[in-house]
Parts: C-alpha cells; structure tokens; sequence
C-alpha cells in the first residue's frame, strides 16, 4: 500500500530521507528490459543520461552509470527481424557503455505446449524470469540484497490505457482496472507519465532511431486491436484521455492495493487447510464477508492454488455464488475444480487431483480420495506402483444388540478387514444417527497432530511418529487418509493404520460407527 507522504510527497516524507527508509541500496543492480522499440530505447537513453523515478513517487534522481545493465530477451518469433533487434540493442547499450545481456527462447513452441496460454502470455512470463534471474545474479555479484535491485520497464501512458480497456473488454474487476501498477516489488516503470509520442519526439531530437515490431499491426492479438479501433474513437471523444485514464488507474490502484491487504488477512483466518495446488476455506464465514472482500478472497485463493489461472469475474461470482448455496461444484479455466460442501469450500488445481481428496464423509456416505493410500499392511510397493485405482472410504451406523460382545465384535471387524475397516463407538465420535447431517472431516496428515492410539493406554504420540513406526515412508505420507470429528478437529481414525483410543468400542457402547477404506 502507498502512503500519503509517497504518493504526493514526492520527495519523500521527512522521516523518508533522514532515514533512507524504502529507498533502494546504494550500489542495488537496475536491470532495463529493453527490447529494440521506441519506449524501450527512450528508456535506455534516460537512464543512461538523465534522471528517473525508481522509487515510487520519491523523485527523480540519476542512476549510477555502474547499477545499470540491459535485458534483452530474444522471442525467436520473427526469426530475421529477432536478430536485428538483439543486434540493435547490443549496440544501442555498447554506445551508451552499459552492459547488456541477451537470452534467447524459443517463445512459440512454448506456448505451442502451455495448455492454451497465449503467446503474449508466455513471452511475459519469460521475459521476468530472465530479469529476475539476472537481477539476482547482479545482486549477489554486487553484494546486495536481491530485494534491493530494480528492475525497469517501459511501459507508458499509453500502454496503461490500452490495458484498461483490455481488461474492460475481458471483464475484469477492480485490480484489472487499475491496469499497469507504477511499481510491483522492485519491478519499477517510470515512464507511466510519459506517452509514446513524447518518447518518439525525444529520440528523434537526439538522433536515435529504433526497431519497429512488425507484429504491431496483427489485429489478432487483443492489444493491437485495442491500438487501432478502440484507442483513437476514444480519443477523438475525449483529446485528454490518456491523462484521465491515468488518473482513473491511479485511484483504482491505490484502492485495489487497500482491499488487497484486507483480503489478505482474510485468506488467512479463513484457511483451513492449505498445500500445493489446494485450499479449504471456511465457506460458511466467507458467506459472511462483505462481497468485496469474499471476492478477493476467492479469487486469491484460486490464484495461489493455481497461479496461472485466468480469471474473470464471471468466474469468481460463480463461486461466491456456491458459498451463498452451500453446495455445488464448478471448474474454472485451467482446471481448478472448486466445491461448497457443508460448510467447506475446497480449491484443488489439476496438479492436486491425484493426491488426496480432503472433504467430508457423510454418515452414513462414501468419500473418493485419491490414489490408493499406503499403509503398513499393504503389500511392499503396492501403493508406490499402482497409482490408478481410486480408493474410497465408506461409513455407516450400526446399533448394536443388547446380547452381543461388542468389544469382541469390533476386534473380529477388524481382523476381518485386515486393519482397512474399523469400528468406533459413534457417540465418542461425536455422532448421531438421528442426526442427518451427521459427518467426519477426511483429510491428509497435518504437521504436529496428535492423538491417543488405541493400545497405547490413553498416552498420547505425534502423527508423524506412529506413521514412521507403521512404515510408511515419509514421501507417502501426505496421501495417508486421517479421519477427524471436524476440520482441525481430533483424529478419530488413521485409516489402515490405528485407531484413538477416546473412541474405541466399550461394553456401554450403543452404537457403532463403522468406517471402511476400499
């Protein structure tokens, strides 16, 4: 979030500059992402010759000549003109005395395999890889924390407003909307205020010419439609609107980054469980947040399941719309599957789906998991080879008769069963058959759990421990099925494995709950 005293400062505040707080190290790499064309040679010259603002709004300042080194990364889309640019840039930088560093990758036939993702898309991603990657290298070259280096782009006025309306087209929320931030990390762009033309004018006036991307005038990509058909009606409407956009973004940036961090913390209290690809939130305290933030609050927890998802906001509202059901499924792009079940809301991306489904088992019902779960009494490699059969786990209640051993009952069940079904006593667990929404939380082991297993005598062991002891190698844990009597709540059963000892079968005991791993 940006203060007052950033924002409009511009200087900084007065503790800023005695402190030097937030301002980068001195010595800190600048990396310039420059790819051969108007802006991005303007921002070469400027850095190289005048001053620039990387900081955020503290002022414009001259960069050491020493920080700065040029990016310059070769798409192989255009396979001619892509070696003129590299050349071009090689000998723009040399003229300046700046080092540059070029890498090559072959953007197409990435994004030929990237499972529908656009060029556009891809080259991006590539682009700041290869500019992290070297500011990070520059950085420990240098001596300096990463987080200190910056790395600048050439985005400008125009960009930004060609991006609001390619966001508005997509249906975007606020985020979107705000297009092109001036600064994410230490991704800087300080050429936000500056329109192309202006950068045009200004290298004309110092003699210095640059690449034209031939790929500018293909109306197939969404930008250089914007470009031409929707930019120049808008302008004609409104001469000033590249100013107004502007200030359009700035206000929906500043907001946007707000709700963000409130967001944020909201993700936090609501997460109950969380790994990679997968997130299960609290669907029924999320139905009770202000719509603003419940949006953000979906749409992150998509994002961090499956970072590359694109979402718009027909899709979010399609998920808040299941929290405010309480039931129901839905996929979103790039295949995250996203379910309400009784009060839950589970987030899986594709890479998650063939580990271990977290949920609840309804009692009596049938939960699917995953791939087969190891355990101690399974055959050596069993688990670890066959992958394909999905294993299930089953519930349902049983009364028992007044006559009948149930203690000796519940040990032949589960000899019978070789340790993959058990029997409970249903009201330690917490259950009731008259109860119909009566049901166990299944999930994957979590760090530090505890429980009582049964033999032991009331004592108690970690999770970790007892499946160590029962084999199972550490590799194939997380697909081990724990039962509990509520998300975070006390394991009832380690399926395959043992049961707790506070919910074992005794002579008082009324009725069974019986739970089977097929």
């Amino acid at each position: 979030m940006t203060s007052v005293a950033r924002r409009f400062g511009h200087q900084g505040s007065p503790f800023e500059r005695a402190s030097g707080r937030g301002s980068a190290a001195h010595g800190a790499p600048v990396v310039l992402m420059v790819s051969g064309g108007a802006d991005s040679s303007a921002l070469l010259f400027l850095a190289a010759t005048s001053t620039l603002d990387i900081e955020d709004g503290r002022g414009t300042a001259r960069i050491g000549r020493e920080r700065l080194h040029v990016l310059h990364v070769n798409h192989q889309a255009r396979p001619i003109d892509a070696e003129e640019d590299e050349e071009f840039v090689r000998e723009l930088a040399g003229r300046f005395g700046i080092p540059c560093t070029v890498i090559s990758r072959d953007v197409p036939a990435l994004a030929a395999s990237s499972h529908g993702r656009s060029f556009e898309d891809v080259a991006r991603d590539v682009r700041y890889e290869a500019a992290n990657a070297l500011a990070n290298r520059l950085s420990e070259e240098a001596g300096c924390r990463p987080g200190d280096a910056r790395i600048l782009t050439a985005h400008t006025a125009d960009d930004r407003v060609e991006t609001f309306f390619m966001n508005a087209l997509r249906g975007s929320g606020p985020a979107g909307l705000s297009s092109i931030p001036r600064r994410r990390n230490r991704i800087v762009r300080p050429l936000l205020d500056r329109t192309h033309e202006e950068l045009c004018d200004l290298l004309r006036m110092h003699g210095i010419i640059w690449r034209e991307d031939s790929s500018n005038a293909d109306e197939r990509f969404l930008r250089n439609y914007v470009r031409r058909e929707i930019v120049p009606p808008a302008k004609a409407r409104n001469p000033r609107l590249v100013e107004a956009l502007s200030s359009t973004c700035d206000l929906l940036g500043d907001e946007d980054a707000y709700l963000t961090g409130l967001s944020a913390e909201a993700l936090r209290r609501l997460t109950i469980e969380e790994g990679d690809g997968f997130r299960l939130l609290d669907a029924a305290a999320l139905a009770l947040e202000d719509v603003a933030i419940a949006r953000r609050v979906a749409r992150r927890a998509i994002l961090e399941a499956e970072p590359a998802a694109r979402l718009e906001a027909r899709h979010v509202n399609r998920v808040l719309g299941l929290v405010a059901e309480g039931s129901g499924s839905l996929t979103t792009p790039l295949g995250v599957d996203v379910a309400a079940d009784r009060g839950v809301l589970i987030i899986r991306a594709r890479r998650a789906q063939e580990a271990l489904s977290s949920g609840w088992l309804g009692v009596p019902g049938r939960l699917v998991l995953g791939p087969l779960v190891p355990n101690a009494l399974l055959e050596a490699g069993d688990a670890r080879e066959d992958r394909g059969p999905r294993a299930t786990l089953e519930a349902h209640f049983q009364r028992t008769a007044a006559t009948s051993d149930v203690v000796a009952a519940a040990r032949t069940f589960g000899l019978e069963q070789e340790g993959r079904g058990v029997m409970l006593d249903a009201e330690a667990c917490g259950l009731s058959p008259k109860d119909p929404g009566a049901r166990l939380w299944v999930g994957p082991p979590e760090a530090g759990e505890v429980l009582c297993p049964l033999g032991m005598g009331g004592r108690s062991k970690r999770l970790s421990d007892l499946l160590a002891e029962a084999g199972v190698p550490a590799r194939e844990r997380a697909r081990v099925a724990v039962v509990r009597r509520a998300p975070k709540g006390e394991i009832v059963w380690v399926a395959g494995i043992r049961a707790d000892e506070r919910v074992r079968v005794t002579s008082a005991t009324a009725t069974l709950v019986l739970l089977t791993l097929r």
